[in-house]
């Protein structure tokens, strides 16, 4: 059975800083994209940044460029999302999320979420 477990959200002051988690087990992602989406409320979700499993390319959307680094941990089986500068837009509910390469995969493991909230 595969599972992601996002942990690391919390409250913050604008300015500040977190780290997000992503434990992955059930299956070898070798061949996959992991990746982070957010959802604020009343807001659809939307792609955040992704990386590859085995290659470590990463995309970023263009609201997080410059401010969130994702990053993989292949021998812990981990994903990371370091966020700084974080702003109050930021706050939503942070998913990881893991899809096979390829053009037009989905994501298709998805874990429960972790909360970001981001005061001001």
């Amino acid at each position: 059975q595969v599972r992601l477990v996002e942990s690391g959200g919390g409250l913050v002051q604008a300015g500040g800083s977190l780290r997000l988690s992503c434990a992955a087990s059930g299956r070898t992602f070798t061949g996959y994209v992991m990746g982070w989406f957010r959802q604020a409320p009343g807001k659809e979700r939307e792609f955040v940044a992704s990386i590859t499993w085995t290659a470590g390319v990463t995309y970023y959307s263009e609201s997080v460029k410059g401010r969130f680094t994702v990053s993989r941990d292949n021998a812990k089986n981990a994903v990371y999302l370091q966020m700084i500068s974080l702003k109050p837009e930021d706050t939503a509910v942070y998913y990881c999320a893991a899809r096979p390469l390829g053009p037009r995969a989905e994501y298709v493991y998805w874990g429960q979420g972790t909360q970001v909230t981001v005061s001001s």
